[in-house]
């Protein structure tokens, strides 16, 4: 009996000592690196001996060690140990620096069989180059992971790499917000820009306007469906407080992402309105908008209350958002109230306007009041109608003209057109009947996989004032965290290759890489759409 003892006990020990065959990591992931130049020599293998070093004492390059560090435990289960170098020649060791000679968002990745290294133009660069090897090495636990030899050199191709998230129509915690960072930051992304006002909610605290959301955050039903008739007749509110939204904006800048406020002005303001009547042009009553689309109460710009009112929400907002943008919106106002009101009418004929050029006027003075607390404004294409400055930046959504206009004119300018950059759009235009949304409109992986933001036939200068590309998730009927997901996956993926990749296109080896990234979705929770890989998908009618 003992003897049968001792054998199990040595087998057992066999079993917990050996280690099991090291897996391969690929450097075929997305974004596409700039460039990647496989080496000669050894690999190098990667394991729990393998430790992370950073140089310096930088707070940033701490957290760029444990980012690292925590990546690889999440996806091998390989915990690593973080620690400052100690000035001499790191073996066996994944080694984090800097070189200031190359650009901020730049980073350069080095394997050989001695280590790791990987150096960014600044710690923001860095992390890119960590984003980079969490997603070569393989997802699934494992003991050890085989590196082949390599140098990659990568920076993005522009600097404004943004995704836009209504929270207007349907309000999302915290907690899904920064998962949403998450995503963006696995994506290189480095702009949030967040929908925080429309007519149907108004979901940040302006402690000087209290009613803002003790009214205007709540509405009192929402219609079902593609504005059908029917009303739900339920409350639906949400708002985030001053303290919630600095620790959005502290989880977004430990992961390089800027968060950019939109306060819709001087249109999509039924929210506001039903707080503070007085200042539309009626004087109302209004309510919180319950149907999707356009209302044609606005602000009332004859009158002088609605500036200061606009400038208290935008220096609260100022001091809460640290970016150097603050984006007025300015998107879809109608004129109508303006036509009528006396008010308007004398503004509009002191300054030789008319009811259709006098959102100009607004937009100006919004403009100079955050150019004095040192910030500049986005606004959406259709302020480009007025008689705007040059120093307003412009975000293109009517398609893309208006962008190619506005840069040859001196304006920068975001693109974010919907035939490409609107991912409530249908990702399929077959089987919509089991799409989660009832939304119009397609735009499936492939065509933003394909969009250029460089037309040709710009001008150079022209082209210089293009500072990126972003997608809009619209949440009228995505109604839930996992259909923003569904709806932002994995196009995401697609418009990374758009804003960060220099490297010709080739869509068929982009959704080998895409492939592989699904992994990284499956193990991170993400709800992501299967239209590429219809294998995947389930049929409406199977029993899970």
């Amino acid at each position: 009996m003992n003897r049968i003892l001792i054998i199990i006990s040595l087998i057992m020990i066999m079993i917990t000592t050996t280690t099991s065959a090291a897996v391969k990591a690929s450097y075929d992931i997305v974004p596409l690196p700039a460039s990647v130049s496989m080496q000669k020599g050894e690999p190098f293998m990667l394991s729990s001996a393998t430790r992370i070093v950073y140089t310096g004492s930088d707070e940033a390059m701490k957290r760029n060690a444990k980012f690292l560090a925590d990546y690889l435990t999440q996806t091998t289960g390989i915990k690593l140990s973080t620690n400052a170098a100690s000035g001499k020649a790191q073996k066996n060791a994944i080694t984090l620096c800097t070189d200031s000679k190359m650009g901020e968002e730049a980073y350069r990745i080095s394997v050989d069989k001695k280590g790791i290294v990987i150096t960014g133009g600044s710690a923001k660069g860095m992390f890119y180059g960590i984003q980079t090897l969490r997603k070569s090495v393989p997802v699934g636990k494992t003991d050890n992971i085989e590196l082949s030899a390599v140098r990659i050199a990568d920076q993005p191709r522009f600097g404004y790499r943004g995704m836009m998230l209504d929270c207007s129509r349907h309000f999302f915690t915290v907690d899904f917000i920064k998962k949403y960072l998450d995503l963006m930051a696995m994506h290189n992304m480095n702009v949030f820009h967040w929908h925080l006002t429309d007519d149907q909610g108004w979901r940040i605290e302006i402690k000087k306007y209290p009613r803002l959301t003790s009214v205007g955050s709540k509405r009192s039903g929402t219609i079902v469906g593609f504005n059908s008739m029917v009303d739900d007749q339920r409350e639906y509110g949400g708002f985030y407080t001053h303290d919630q939204a600095r620790e959005i904006v502290e989880y977004a800048r430990q992961r390089y992402i800027t968060i950019i406020p939109e306060i819709d002005m001087p249109g999509h303001m039924k929210a506001a309105l039903a707080a503070y009547p007085e200042l539309g042009c009626t004087g109302g009553p209004y309510e919180v908008g319950h149907r999707w689309g356009i209302y044609l109460d606005v602000l009332c710009l004859g009158n002088e209350k609605i500036y200061a009112f606009c400038e208290d929400v935008l220096k609260e907002l100022s001091d809460i958002f640290p970016s150097e943008f603050v984006h007025i919106g300015g998107d879809e106002t109608p004129t109508e109230r303006w036509a009528e009101c006396p008010k308007c009418q004398a503004v509009a004929k002191e300054h030789g306007l008319t009811a259709k050029t006098l959102q100009g006027y607004f937009t100006n003075r919004m403009e100079r009041f955050l150019n004095q607390n040192g910030k500049r404004i986005i606004g959406w294409d259709e302020i480009l109608e007025g008689d705007i400055n040059q120093s307003a930046t412009i975000m293109s959504w009517r398609g893309t003209a208006n962008g190619e206009k506005a840069a040859e004119k001196g304006h920068d300018v975001i693109m974010s057109p919907t035939t490409y950059c609107y991912f409530d759009f249908c990702q399929t235009d077959t089987s919509t009947l089991y799409e989660p949304s009832p939304r119009d409109g397609f735009i499936n992986v492939e065509k933003v996989y394909g969009y250029e933001p460089l037309a040709e036939g710009m001008s150079e200068n022209a082209k210089s004032h293009i500072l990126g590309v972003q997608a809009n998730v619209w949440t009228e009927y995505l109604t839930c965290p996992q259909a923003v997901e569904y709806y932002s996956l994995p196009r995401m993926s697609a418009l990374s290759e758009v804003q960060w990749s220099s490297a010709p296109k080739d869509f068929d080896a982009f959704k080998q890489r895409l492939t592989r990234m699904t992994s990284l979705f499956k193990l991170c929770g993400y709800t992501y759409a299967h239209h590429l890989w219809p294998e995947e998908m389930i049929s409406p009618w199977e029993d899970n």
